[in-house]
């Protein structure tokens, strides 16, 4: 933000939203939290976003203690209004699990509902009014507060970095190291020439090793980029709004109808994330993908 009475600049305002929170070791104050961006990019690749996390924890603990209030009052009858909305969530994940996943393995439907509950709770965060909580931490003395972890790209790769965990996982336990191996090796080029095999086994190699990293990478950047341009127009929105490039009926409008079309945004990229993590575990059984 800007120093002493002086207004922030479009460029420090914007600067600003895109700060995170950032905890680690500066080369020259120490061990401490970033006052400033420049402070935190000189932090480097050990710093914590601590917003990040601390949102991210939080929504996942929301999540499960909203499910687990639901399942200890299960009931046989007529089930309340938020045990009918949690049972068509499960029923909803559940039938997409089937028709993603032709095996068996009772952990993918539980971890496709934590996926999509939580990814989409943490997109959530972006109808909050993008001012409201950054300045109540700033009025609080807490310089950057990022209150949308799936605008941080940390984040989104690491929950690709788990799903990748996991494609590597059973495709050793289903395939064996050996197996794994072939089929990193034995397509898509075959040959019955044995000098030639050589060849293709380093071709196939390459292209199937950069086919199994596009996948995490895929589920990263597809998730950080839509939530991120989602956040930067809101941001650009209030900005206009702040400088009077807007009137306030146009900048409302705007504000409204950008939000009303972003309700489409959150739970779609949720459901994409939960899809894509169960095709890719179902392609890590096949033989023959």
């Amino acid at each position: 933000m800007a120093s002493g009475s002086e207004l922030p600049t479009m460029e420090e305002h914007i600067a600003h939203h895109l700060t995170n929170l950032t905890f680690g070791y500066h080369p020259e104050t120490g061990l401490g939290f970033a006052m400033s961006s420049a402070e935190a990019n000189a932090m480097g690749f050990w710093a914590i976003h601590v917003d990040s996390m601390l949102w991210s924890i939080g929504l996942g603990l929301l999540f499960i203690l909203a499910f687990r209030a639901a399942a200890k009052r299960v009931t046989a009858g007529v089930p309340g209004g938020w045990q009918n909305f949690v049972e068509w969530i499960v029923e909803f994940v559940d039938e997409n699990v089937r028709g993603s996943f032709r095996h068996k393995n009772d952990m993918v439907a539980p971890l496709a509902l934590t996926i999509f509950i939580w990814v989409f709770l943490l997109n959530l965060m972006d109808l909050v009014p993008v001012d409201l909580v950054p300045h109540l931490a700033y009025l609080a003395g807490v310089p950057y507060m990022k209150i949308v972890p799936t605008t941080d790209v940390n984040v989104t790769v690491g929950l690709a970095l788990g799903v990748f965990i996991l494609i590597l996982y059973y495709s050793l336990k289903i395939k064996g190291p050996v197996g794994f191996i072939k089929e990193l090796t034995g397509i898509p080029f075959q040959t019955s020439i044995t000098v030639i095999k050589p060849v293709f086994w380093v071709i196939n190699f390459v292209l199937e090793t950069i086919n199994l990293i596009a996948k995490p990478v895929s589920l990263a950047l597809r998730l950080f980029g839509n939530l991120y341009a989602a956040e930067m127009i809101f941001i650009l929105i209030g900005v206009m709004y702040s400088a009077g490039l807007v009137l306030g009926l146009v900048g409302g409008v705007l504000h409204v109808g950008w939000a009303i079309f972003h309700i489409l945004v959150v739970p779609l990229q949720a459901f994409i994330f939960m899809v894509l993590t169960v095709v890719y575990i179902d392609m890590a059984y096949s033989e023959d993908h």
